[in-house]
Order: structure tokens, then C-alpha cells, then sequence
């Protein structure tokens, strides 16, 4: 049977994956890619360094798989959207990349907000502008670091990135042209929305735009040496993470809300209409006249991340070989049996208020214990997605919801999401989704699907659906409708309790 290899390239793991043509995964390889703080609100990553990293975890995915390399007929990749890779006119890596964290160009978006840009661009391009989206992140480098920014020669995503260093060859595709400079109705670049951000000279710069499932090239000598593919091997162009996720649980499809919980709180819903709001993103979907409205913040699984780090530095380093996660889970099942009184706001590397809103757990008491904290860590991350999945809700019609993430993979967890939602919650047997929808494209481009969808009918997928709780839904409203009052009220105050860390005498 032949394979596929999808590429996922997230924020701190690049992933290579090997499927058979009916979805059942063969093999998958991580690498883990440091990332680079060199000051405060920075976070970038070595660009060659991540192609290395790649390029290992290929190798490995292939020698794991059992096959040969002439068993995979194509590659795609899909990687974090939004953040920042550059190359110069000779095609060199110019800088670091710059990730979806990084929020250095925060002043810029406040006085964006202040003025007509977030107008303008949400008339033009369906969407505002973000700290880490294109538009601002090069703003930020015509205004402090010129030299950089006059060397420009192409504006490409991650995933871009990773196709140019297989093919050689320089593009997109349409779900990552549109996270900044593409018109809503057209769904193609427009010279108006880089007029807006004060971009125009950049327009050559951007990649040629391509379907998901075109092919791109093929995997180079040099690329076939380093990860061992086959020289010749067909590359297709990829999509971005958000919509690659949505594929491969079966959520890129009409009356489909496809919730990822990962880093970033993903909730994302594919319409044949386009629909502009602020409280989500119109971007273009993986065909022409489809659009994938997605309202998101860096607001989802982070937060459990960053307390295990914080606070269970010692059980993650066992030596016995088990879990931190089952470890946890009888700390965390003890918890939601009983009722209690702490909240947490999972702001702790963004939000959907803005930059300057701070994650906080409120009422904690002294007889709270680490499983009561976890819990509520768990709760605010699904109030989270509540918050944005309540806002696609009024916008379009949800039939179903898919749940994906790694979060979806905790039975506890998904019940807490539909319990929180009210609403059935179904997750799939595939826990590499992203790369499944990578690998989805790489099959259509070679003929193995008709389209990218048609795959995703086709390859074998069990799932399970989780059924609210009528009582447990009750008592998560009531929650809720708490979580977002006090989230309100400390709206006024989060400028005030940044400016605490602000050196004396800065105004």
C-alpha cells in the first residue's frame, strides 16, 4: 500500500509522520526546536536549526515505519500560522523566525486600535490584526530594525519555510496567504491591505499562491540526503496548522465547529458565505469560494503546560518510566468531584481582550491543593474556548463539534468540554491531526483522494461522542457567567498591573 508523509511543525516539536493511504499511521518521529527569548515579548527560532530538526525526525519516521522510502509517494507540511519567516534576495534566511508567541509589536497593534487600521482592515481583509500576525511583525521591523526589513526578498510562513527547503521551490497556499494581506471577497492579495499597514513596497515579496493539494516540486538531492526521501519525490504545497487540524478530524466541512486545544485556543468554522466580525478571523479555506472563520487566542493548553513546568518540575523528571499526565489524573479526578471555589483566567501568554490581560487564579484558599489548582486550570482553558466558540455560534450554523488537541486525548478533559459547551463533543482516533491534514494533501496532489475532504471521508477514523451532563452543565454555566464578570471587570486594571513591572522612573 503506498504512504504518506505529513509534516507538523508546531511552536516547540516538529513532527514526521508516515500514513498508509487509509489513514492508519505508520510511523511518527519529534524533535524538540529551541526556541530564542532575547528580550522581553521575543520568541524566535533558528531557521536552519529547524530545518535540521525536520529533517532528522524524517529519517527516523522513515527507518521506524518499516518501509522504504519509495513507498511514500508525496510529503506535505502544515506548521504554526501567523509569526514571521524571512529570506533575503538570494534566498538566504534572513534572521530568526519569528513564532506566533512573540508579541514585540504590541505598541504597534494598540495604536492600530486606536486609529482607522483595525477599520480598514477588517473592511479589506475580514480580519484585525494581531501581535503576531505578518502585518504587524513587519511593521515592527520597518520601524526598529530597517536594515533587516530593506533586505526582504520573501515573505513565507513556517510550512513555507519547510517546502523550500525540500522542493527548493518559493509559495503558499491559500489558507496561509490569508493571514494578513488578502481582500475577503476575492481571496486573493490586494495591494489596498498592505497600503493599510504601510507595506505597499512588499507586495513582490509575497509568495505565489497555490491550492493545498497542488504540487509544489520535488524533494531535492540535497533534502533527500539529509532525510533519506526519495530524490524526486512529489511535494505538495500544505496548509496551514489551523486548517490542517480541521481536516484531519473530519471538521473541515460544513456545520463542523472544529475546536483545537493546543498551544493556541483554536475554534474554527468553514462557511460557503463569507461573515466579517471582529470577534473572529474570515480567512480563506483550503478551495476557492470557501472561507474558515477562526476566533482564537494563545489561551488554551499553554497554561496546563506552564504549570507542570512551574509546579511539577520533580514528577516530570521520574525515572520509572510512567506518565507525568496519568500521575496527575487522580490529583485532578479527586478535584472535580467536588465543588470549589477557585477560578483561573488562562491569560498567561494572551488572550481574546489583548495583549495586556494576565492570566489569575481568584478564590484560592489555604486548603486548596495542587489537584484544585489543576482543575481550574482545566476549567478556564475550556471557558476559553466557550468565549469563542459562543461567538462562531451566533454567526453561523454549528451541527457538530469536533474536539482535537492534545487535551483530547484526556476522557475527564472532553467530558469537561461538552459538560462546559452543553453540546455533544465527538473526538477521533487520530492523534496526529495536523499531519494527517498535511498528509491528506500530499495524497489528493498525487491522485490517491479526489480532494483533500474526500480523504478525510475516505480514511478509517473511529470516533467517540461525549454527551453533556445536564446537572454538570448547569453548574459550569453558573461558573462561567463568573469567570467572564470577573474577566470584565479586570479589564480596567491589567495596563495598571503591567505598568508594575516597568522600570521606576520609565514613564
Amino acid at each position: 500500500m503506498p504512504s504518506l508523509l505529513g509534516i507538523d511543525n508546531g511552536l516547540t516539536v516538529t513532527k514526521a509522520v508516515i500514513f498508509d493511504a487509509d489513514g492508519t499511521q505508520l510511523s511518527v518521529a519529534r524533535r524538540r526546536v529551541p526556541q530564542s527569548m532575547p528580550h522581553a515579548r521575543w520568541v524566535e527560532r533558528d531557521m536552519s536549526g529547524l530545518w535540521q530538526a525536520t529533517a532528522d525526525a524524517i529519517k527516523e519516521a522513515i527507518a521506524l515505519s518499516g518501509r522504504p522510502a519509495e513507498d511514500i509517494k508525496a510529503v506535505a507540511a502544515t506548521a504554526h500560522g501567523d509569526g514571521l519567516y524571512l529570506l533575503d534576495h538570494d534566498r538566504q534566511p534572513l534572521g530568526p523566525g519569528i513564532l506566533s508567541l512573540d508579541s514585540r509589536a504590541g505598541d504597534i497593534v494598540d495604536r492600530w486600535s486606536a486609529g482607522t487600521v483595525f477599520t480598514d482592515a477588517l473592511a479589506t481583509t475580514g480580519q484585525t490584526p494581531h501581535v503576531s500576525a505578518p502585518s504587524a511583525l513587519l511593521a515592527w521591523l520597518k520601524q526598529n530594525d530597517p536594515d533587516r526589513y530593506s533586505r526582504i526578498g520573501h515573505v513565507l510562513a513556517c510550512k513555507d519555510w519547510l517546502r523550500f527547503c525540500l522542493s527548493g521551490t518559493i509559495g503558499t497556499d491559500r489558507t496561509e496567504a490569508s493571514t494578513s494581506f488578502t481582500d475577503f471577497r476575492t481571496q486573493a492579495y490586494a495591494p489596498e491591505a498592505l497600503r493599510i499597514f504601510g507595506l505597499e513596497d512588499l507586495f513582490d515579496a509575497l509568495p505565489p499562491v497555490a491550492h493545498s493539494a497542488d504540487i509544489a516540486g520535488q524533494v531535492t538531492a540535497d533534502a533527500a540526503e539529509r532525510t533519506g526521501l526519495r530524490q524526486g519525490t512529489p511535494v505538495a504545497c500544505g496548509l496551514h496548522d489551523v486548517a490542517a487540524s480541521a481536516l484531519g478530524m473530519g471538521g473541515h466541512e460544513d456545520g463542523v465547529l472544529a475546536i483545537v486545544a493546543g498551544t493556541y485556543s483554536i475554534n474554527e468554522v468553514v462557511s460557503s458565505q463569507p461573515r466579517v466580525d471582529r470577534r473572529w478571523f474570515c480567512r480563506n479555506a483550503i478551495d476557492a469560494g470557501r472561507w474558515n472563520n477562526m476566533s482564537i487566542s494563545p489561551a488554551s493548553t499553554a497554561n496546563y503546560d506552564w504549570f507542570l513546568d512551574t509546579f511539577c518540575r520533580l514528577e516530570q523528571n521520574r525515572t520509572d518510566g510512567g506518565s507525568i499526565h496519568e500521575l496527575l489524573a487522580g490529583e485532578i479526578d479527586a478535584a472535580l468531584k467536588k465543588p470549589s471555589t477557585i477560578l483561573f483566567h488562562p491569560y498567561l501568554f494572551g488572550s481574546p481582550y489583548g495583549d495586556l490581560a494576565s492570566g489569575s487564579f481568584v478564590g484560592l484558599h489555604g486548603w486548596h491543593n495542587r489537584g484544585d489548582m489543576l482543575k481550574a486550570v482545566l476549567e478556564g482553558i475550556a471557558f476559553n474556548h466557550r468565549t469563542h466558540v459562543e461567538a462562531l455560534r451566533d454567526g453561523f450554523a454549528v451541527s457538530e463539534i469536533r474536539l482535537t488537541g492534545g487535551g483530547s486525548r484526556n476522557p475527564a478533559f472532553v467530558q469537561m468540554f461538552a459538560d462546559v459547551l452543553n453540546a455533544p463533543v465527538t473526538v477521533t482516533s487520530t492523534d496526529e491531526t495536523a499531519a494527517l491534514g498535511a498528509a491528506l494533501c500530499a495524497g489528493a496532489a498525487v491522485g490517491l483522494f479526489k480532494t483533500p475532504q474526500e480523504g478525510a471521508r475516505q480514511v478509517g477514523m473511529t470516533e467517540r461522542t461525549y454527551q453533556p451532563v445536564p446537572a454538570s452543565s448547569a453548574v459550569f454555566n453558573e461558573r462561567f457567567s463568573l469567570y467572564c464578570s470577573i474577566a470584565e471587570q479586570l479589564k480596567s486594571h491589567w495596563p495598571d498591573i503591567e505598568r508594575l513591572a516597568r522600570p521606576r522612573g520609565d514613564a
